[in-house]
């Protein structure tokens, strides 16, 4: 039961679409339920969906399919590039149905047309689309993370940063890529065993939390036990010494608590993603990975 004076959490729904007529019909609509569940938030056009998208936490989307600024399929398309988190269910004339259907086939939780929904129907149809967009995300996380360490695996960080870089394009903002590699990892394997390898592993991932934001996308990556990929958000150039400081930071202070025989090293590579001259994932990785072997390389002559 709600207690009283606890505000109760109104579910955001983003309503896109062009036409007067069919957004005030459907404003009455969530006006009419005197329960105060909804707040209804309108736009008029896809990018001012996008842009409010990037900022505010919404719930569920209707998509109206044929606007101003897109039409069609392209119109879902470019939605769900954006937004990988949110519920879509599409608002579409009686001739678009067919390319609704093909949308739901890609991942749109339910389409209606318009005219022919009433209060219950959309009601239901947003509650439903909510809660089975939950459910879909909870069986697609198990796919895209690492079972030892609980950090995304390489799926789900070429997911995510994929809808990143596409973000990071229309925003003009900058990010790092950053390997991270886990040295010795065989020489820990061979003298403690496995087990032992895994605890070291796990140790790195947890040094990986605490040096990143959570809104960073970090990640260790299956093709090496021992290699991790971060994507470090929101920064500009001079972040690089920040990031690597940070991290050596936080491997030291772990090796000072002398909780294992042997103390935890790791490689370090950087590549930054300028908005002025944007390059591809792929690029970055790339780049990232060739500074990560020269700072192992350069460790090794040191010895």
């Amino acid at each position: 039961m709600q207690e009283q004076g606890q505000a109760v959490k109104r579910t955001k729904v983003l309503l896109v679409e062009d036409h007067h007529l069919h957004a005030a019909l459907i404003k009455r609509m969530f006006d009419s339920l005197a329960a105060g569940e909804f707040e209804l938030l309108h736009v008029e056009l896809l990018e001012r969906a996008l842009e409010l998208l990037d900022r505010e936490p919404i719930d569920v989307v209707l998509l109206d399919l044929n606007l101003p600024d897109s039409r069609g399929y392209n119109t879902f398309r470019r939605m769900q590039e954006h937004v990988l988190t949110v519920p879509i269910i599409l608002l579409t004339a009686t001739h678009d149905e067919g390319i609704a259907q093909r949308a739901i086939q890609e991942g749109a939780q339910d389409y209606m047309v318009k005219g022919e929904t009433d209060v219950n129907v959309m009601v239901r149809a947003v509650r439903y689309a909510i809660e089975r967009h939950h459910l879909q995300s909870q069986l697609r996380n198990l796919s895209l993370t690492d079972d030892l360490t609980g950090l995304y695996n390489r799926r789900g960080f070429l997911t995510l940063a994929e809808q990143h870089v596409r973000l990071a394009r229309r925003t003009g903002q900058g990010f790092f890529v950053v390997f991270v590699d886990l040295d010795g990892l065989k020489r820990i394997n061979d003298t403690y065993g496995h087990a032992e390898g895994d605890t070291a592993l796990t140790a790195t991932a947890d040094i990986l939390r605490h040096s990143f934001r959570e809104s960073d996308i970090i990640s260790r990556m299956s093709g090496g036990a021992d290699e991790f990929v971060v994507l470090a958000v929101d920064a500009d150039p001079g972040g690089a010494t920040i990031i690597r400081q940070r991290l050596l930071e936080k491997v030291a202070a772990f090796n000072q608590k002398g909780l294992k025989p042997y103390p935890l090293s790791v490689s370090i590579g950087l590549a930054y993603y300028d908005p002025a001259d944007p390059a591809p994932l792929q690029k970055l990785l790339d780049v990232a990975d060739e500074a990560l072997y020269i700072d192992k390389h350069r460790k090794k002559e040191k010895r």
